[in-house]
């Protein structure tokens, strides 16, 4: 798994450069492989794990997968080109967030990420099954860990997501349909009150961590820090370097 500390020093104030405009790629490829023994110290939205690495391993694609359900790239693809335009929705700030978040959550594994916590994976990629067969793996499933996709939606919040979306359980969960709920989230957190002017980019930066555990409070940790092994998975001056770009004037 891809980590900051490749590209950053530990000190949160010695590297302010936005991390989506470096030079090289951000995140690396790995092929499947089999869940490590050694227990390793990486943060989850709301999962208690006893080890492991924060994502289960992604299972190979098969020709045979409809081409309607597969996933986007999760990945950075060049210094040049800062926004990953994932979905349909949204403007060019919703777009640059998103990517924000997924690195901090999600990394490489993008929409098909899940939660290493989770002792029995869904049947399939993600973005191959339906609404209906997620709920139906939560249910199935009591017990671990069930954080899911791009943004690591747990049960609650993406079953709350998916009535406001007005989404039947027949959808598949596309990269699409990940992205549109995501986007509630972002209104969640105040996002057309910083467009307005009527919040500044670091309350919404800590509203935004109040949702997702890998990002950073003011605080430089967490908003979760400590509950269930969660901590933030990038700075606060990192963070703050790349929301910078999007809102300028909105400090």
């Amino acid at each position: 798994m891809a980590t900051l500390a490749t590209f950053w020093p530990d000190a949160p104030v010695a590297e302010t450069r936005p991390f989506l405009a470096k030079r090289g790629a951000l995140v690396v490829s790995r092929t499947p492989a089999q869940r490590p023994q050694a227990a390793m110290s990486h943060a989850s939205l709301f999962a208690g794990q006893a080890g492991g690495s924060l994502f289960a391993p992604v299972a190979p694609r098969t020709d045979a997968a409809p081409a309607t359900r597969r996933a986007s790239a999760g990945g950075l693809v060049s210094p040049s080109q800062r926004i990953m335009l994932a979905g349909p929705t949204g403007g060019a700030d919703v777009h640059r967030i998103r990517q924000i978040i997924s690195y901090a959550e999600s990394r490489k594994d993008g929409y098909d990420a899940v939660v290493w916590g989770a002792r029995v994976p869904p049947p399939d990629l993600p973005t191959r099954l339906t609404i209906g067969e997620i709920f139906r793996w939560i249910d199935e499933t009591p017990g671990q860990n069930h954080a899911i996709g791009r943004y690591q939606f747990i049960p609650s919040t993406l079953r709350r997501l998916v009535q406001q979306a007005g989404l039947s359980t027949d959808h598949i969960f596309s990269p699409a349909v990940q992205d549109q709920l995501a986007d509630i989230l972002l209104a969640d957190a105040g996002l057309h009150d910083i467009r307005a002017g009527q919040i500044g980019r670091h309350r919404f930066m800590n509203n935004l961590a109040r949702i997702w555990a890998g990002l950073p409070t003011s605080s430089g940790k967490s908003y979760y820090d400590g509950h269930a092994g969660n901590r933030s998975t990038i700075t606060w001056a990192q963070f703050d370097a790349e929301m910078r770009q999007i809102f300028p004037d909105r400090g």
